[in-house]
C-alpha cells in the first residue's frame, strides 16, 4: 500500500455538533471595587444677588468584591488537575474561574492600565518556597490585620493604602507565602505581560453562531482564564500553583524585589507532579514515523510492510524474479523437502506490500478448494524453488484447527448431522421435493417413524371421519386390525425405498434450498464453525510471526502499511476444514462453512512506545471523506498495534488523546499558528517558529519562565510579526498558546 506522509499538525476535523469557543481580551468594569463617597451639592440661583451654595451630607459606600480570599466553589476547572501525575513540561499551568470580571475589578496600582490583571498565576517547584519546600500548598494562615502588621512571617507584605480597606477586612482570614527576592524577580510577570496572560472565554450553545455575525457573549457561558508564565520542570518532580494578588507590589514588578522577599496573599493554590520529560512525546514519535528528519517525508517503499533489500544496478533475471518477490512482501527461508533434499523457498503471510495476484481455480482443486498443502505448493521451475506462501497457509489453517478441541468437535458434530440429513432427503424424494419450501430442520433430524405416526394420529381429510372419508383415527385402527394377520402370515409392508448411492447423496446438495437447510441441522455447532473461521478471516488466530516472518520488515519505531491477500486467507480456512474429513461428502459439506464474513482488505502496523505510552491515542482512517472503521484492532506483546479495515483506506491518522483545552507548546518545540481573523478564526496556518525551537523565548536563567513581552527575544511581537499585526491582542494570543492534541496523517498518492 503506497502512502506518502504529511507532518504532524493538530486535529482539525470538524464534529459533527460545533460548539462556538470564543476568546476576549478582558472585562473592565464601569466601577472598580473600593471605597467611594458620593458628594452633593446644590446652587440656588439668586435673581437680585449672589448664589446660595447648599452642600448635602456626603454618603459613602462600597463595591465590594473578593480581595483576600474568594469562595472556592467559584473555580471552573484548573489544569494540571489537583494532584494530578503525568508529563506536564510542555504545558502551560492555568485556572479557569466562573466570575469572569473576577481579575480586573480593581486596579493593579495606581498608574496602570486597566486591562492589566491585578491577579496572576505563579507556578513554584520544589525546594523553592521556603515555607514549602515540598511544593504541596503549605501557607501561612491569619488575618488581613496581621499580613500588614507583619505577624505573618518574614517578606514585605503588600502596601495598601489604609483608606482603601473597610474596617470588617482587617479581621478577614487570608493565607499568604513567603517568595525569595531573587525567586519572585526570575518569575514574575511583566505588567504588560499581566494582561496577555489573562482572557476570557466564551463556551457557546451548538447554535451560538445563529445569533448574528458577531453576537454579544453568553454571560452564562463566559469565564475568567488565567495562565501561568513558566513551564514545569522537564526533570519532573512536584509543583505548585499558586493565585497570588499583586495588589501593593506592582511597584516591584518592573524594580528589584526587596532583600527580604515578598509576602503575597495566596487566593487559591494546587499541586501537581510531573514525570520526567524524556524529550521524546507523542509529536515526536508520530513524526519520526512519518519523516526521516523532521520534515522530509519517508519515502513511501518505507512505509510498505516487507524487508528492505538493496538492488543492483542491473539485477539478472533469477535476481529480479527474487527482488519482485522480496517486494510484494516474501522472505527466502530455508526449506527442506520431503526427499530429503535442501533448497531455499519463498515465504509470506497474509500481508502483502503490493496488492496480490489474483489465483486461478485450478490451484484450489476442481471445486475450487484445496484438499492438501500440497496443491498449493508454487514451483518455480526456472529456478528451482518454491512460493510455500499458500501452502504454508493451508498448514497453518489445519494446525490451528487441530490444536482446538472445541472447534474440531464442533466441525465434526455439524458434519455428521449434515450427512445424516443428506442421506435422508436422498432416501426419501418427498422430502427433498419439499427442501427448498417448507421442509423443517426438525423433519429432517427426527426419527422417521415418530413422524409418520404423528402424521397418522392427525392426519384428517377435510369430510372428517364420516362417511365422506377416512381420518387419521380410521386409518390407525384399520392398521391395527391388519397387522396382528399380517404378522403371522409373515408378510412385511416396506416403504418402498430404494437404496440410494454417495453420488446420490452428493447431488441432493446442488438442489435449492438444501445447502442452507443442512446448516441447520445442527445450527449450534454451525454457528460456532463459522465463528472460528470468521475469526480466523480476521487473522485472530495468527501469532506475530505469521504476519510479520521478517522482523527487519516492521523495525522499532515504524508504521507500515499492507493489503490482506483473500486467496492466502481462503487457503487456511481449507486447511482448517481439512480436518476430519473421511469422503467426498465431508469435503462437500465444508463448502457450506465458508460463505462467512469478508476478508480484510488492508492492514496498518504500528510497532512504536506510542503504543504503551499513549493507549487512548485516536486512529481515523479514510476511503475517499468517509470514515472506515476498523474489524480488527489489536496489540502484540506490549509495542505492536495492528488494525485491520474492510476496505483499501487513503488516508490514516494518529491523534494525540484529548486533554481539554489547555496551553503550551508541541513536542517538537513548536506551537500552530491560527488565523486571527476572517470567516476561518482559529484554523491553522502552519508550525510556529520555523526552524523549531520555543527556547528562544524563554528567559535567561534557565528557570524555564516564558518571555512575553520583555527584553531580547520575546514571544509576543514574535507573533505579531507572524500575523503582520503591530500588536496582537490578549484574546489572540490565548488564541496562538493553545496546546491542541498533535495529529499525523499519512495519505496514499
Amino acid at each position: 500500500m503506497t502512502t506518502t506522509s504529511e507532518p504532524a499538525r493538530p486535529r482539525t476535523s470538524t464534529p459533527a455538533a460545533e460548539h462556538r469557543t470564543r476568546f476576549f481580551d478582558h472585562r473592565i468594569p464601569s466601577l472598580y471595587a473600593g471605597r467611594y463617597l458620593i458628594d452633593n451639592r446644590q446652587t440656588l440661583k439668586d435673581l437680585g444677588g449672589a448664589d446660595r451654595v447648599i452642600d448635602a451630607t456626603p454618603q459613602p459606600f462600597d463595591v465590594v468584591q473578593p480581595r483576600f480570599s474568594f469562595d472556592p466553589t467559584g473555580i471552573n476547572a484548573q489544569f494540571p488537575v489537583p494532584d494530578a501525575v503525568g508529563t506536564y513540561s510542555q504545558t502551560l499551568t492555568h485556572i479557569n474561574l466562573d466570575a469572569p470580571g473576577l481579575p480586573w475589578n480593581r486596579p493593579l496600582g495606581p498608574g496602570q492600565p486597566g486591562a492589566v490583571p491585578w491577579m496572576a498565576l505563579l507556578l513554584f517547584r520544589e525546594d523553592e518556597l521556603p515555607g514549602d519546600p515540598d511544593a504541596v500548598g503549605l501557607v501561612e494562615a491569619g488575618t488581613v490585620r496581621e499580613l500588614l502588621n507583619g505577624a505573618h512571617g518574614a517578606g514585605k507584605p503588600p502596601a495598601l493604602p489604609p483608606e482603601s480597606l473597610r474596617p470588617d477586612e482587617y479581621d478577614e482570614q487570608c493565607a499568604t507565602l513567603l517568595v525569595p527576592a531573587a525567586l519572585f524577580d526570575a518569575v514574575k510577570p511583566l505588567p504588560a505581560e499581566m494582561g496577555y496572560l489573562a482572557h476570557l472565554r466564551e463556551g457557546g450553545r451548538p447554535d451560538a453562531t445563529l445569533a448574528g455575525d458577531d453576537p454579544e457573549p453568553d454571560e452564562g457561558e463566559l469565564n475568567a482564564v488565567l495562565v501561568a508564565n513558566r513551564f514545569p520542570a522537564a526533570t519532573g518532580g512536584r509543583h505548585v500553583a499558586h493565585l497570588v494578588s499583586l495588589e501593593g507590589h506592582d511597584q516591584y514588578l518592573t524594580t528589584p524585589a526587596p532583600a527580604e522577599g515578598v509576602r503575597l496573599v495566596s487566593l487559591t493554590s494546587w499541586s501537581f507532579t510531573t514525570e520526567p520529560d524524556s524529550g521524546v512525546g507523542f509529536g515526536d514519535l508520530a513524526q519520526h514515523l512519518a519523516t526521516t528528519d523532521g520534515k522530509a517525508a519517508r519515502p513511501a517503499d518505507e512505509l510498505r510492510l516487507r524487508v528492505p533489500v538493496q538492488a543492483p544496478a542491473d539485477p539478472s533475471a533469477p535476481q529480479a524474479e527474487a527482488l519482485d518477490r522480496m517486494r510484494a512482501g516474501a522472505v527466502a527461508l530455508p526449506q527442506r523437502l520431503e526427499s530429503g533434499e535442501r533448497t531455499l523457498a519463498f515465504y509470506r503471510g497474509p500481508l502483502t506490500a503490493q496488492p496480490a495476484q489474483e489465483l486461478p481455480d485450478p490451484c484450489a482443486g476442481p471445486e475450487g478448494r484445496l484438499d492438501s498443502a500440497g496443491e498449493a505448493l508454487i514451483y518455480l521451475e526456472r529456478y528451482g524453488v518454491f512460493d510455500t506462501a499458500y501452502a504454508a497457509a493451508f498448514t497453518t489453517g489445519r494446525t490451528l484447527a487441530l490444536a482446538d478441541a472445541e472447534f474440531r468437535t464442533a466441525l465434526l458434530e455439524f458434519r455428521s448431522a449434515a450427512r445424516s440429513a443428506a442421506r435422508r432427503l436422498a432416501s426419501h424424494p418427498d422430502l427433498a421435493s419439499r427442501a427448498a419450501t417448507a421442509l423443517t430442520a426438525r423433519q429432517l433430524t427426527a426419527p422417521l417413524a415418530y413422524e409418520a405416526f404423528d402424521r397418522l394420529l392427525t392426519a384428517s381429510t377435510s369430510a372428517g371421519d364420516g362417511a365422506g372419508g377416512r381420518g387419521g383415527k380410521a386409518r390407525l385402527i384399520q392398521a391395527l386390525d391388519q397387522a396382528g394377520p399380517q404378522l403371522r402370515a409373515g408378510r412385511r409392508r416396506t416403504a418402498g425405498r430404494t437404496r440410494r448411492t454417495a453420488g446420490d447423496v452428493r447431488a441432493v446438495l446442488a438442489q435449492p434450498g438444501v445447502a442452507g437447510l443442512l446448516t441447520q441441522a445442527a445450527d449450534a455447532e454451525f454457528a460456532k464453525v463459522t465463528g472460528w473461521l470468521n475469526a480466523l478471516r480476521r487473522l485472530e488466530m495468527l501469532g506475530l510471526s505469521h504476519l510479520v516472518p521478517d522482523s527487519r520488515a516492521l523495525p522499532t519505531e515504524s508504521i507500515r502499511f499492507a493489503y490482506v491477500d483473500p486467496a492466502w486467507v481462503r487457503a487456511a480456512v481449507d486447511g482448517a476444514l481439512s480436518v476430519g474429513v473421511g469422503h467426498a461428502l465431508d469435503a462437500d459439506l465444508n463448502a457450506l462453512a465458508t460463505g462467512g464474513g469478508a476478508v480484510p482488505k488492508c492492514a496498518v502496523f504500528l510497532n512504536s512506545s506510542l503504543v504503551p505510552n499513549w493507549p487512548n491515542t485516536i486512529v481515523t482512517a479514510y476511503a475517499g471523506a468517509d470514515v472506515v472503521e476498523p474489524v480488527r484492532d489489536a496489540v502484540f506483546g506490549t509495542e505492536t498495534r495492528l488494525l485491520l479495515f474492510p476496505e483499501v483506506i487513503d488516508r490514516f491518522e494518529l491523534a494525540e488523546p484529548p486533554r481539554g483545552l489547555c496551553f503550551g507548546i508541541g513536542d517538537v518545540g513548536t506551537i500552530e499558528l491560527r488565523a486571527i481573523a476572517g470567516d476561518r478564526i482559529g484554523h491553522p496556518m502552519g508550525e510556529f517558529p520555523q526552524p523549531a525551537g520555543f527556547a528562544r523565548f524563554l528567559r535567561p536563567g534557565g528557570q524555564d519562565v516564558l518571555n512575553v513581552d520583555g527584553a531580547g527575544d520575546a514571544l509576543l511581537p514574535a507573533l505579531s510579526q507572524a500575523h503582520g499585526e503591530p500588536r496582537i491582542s490578549s484574546a489572540q494570543f490565548a488564541l496562538q498558546m493553545i496546546n491542541a492534541p498533535q495529529a499525523q496523517t499519512f495519505s496514499r498518492p
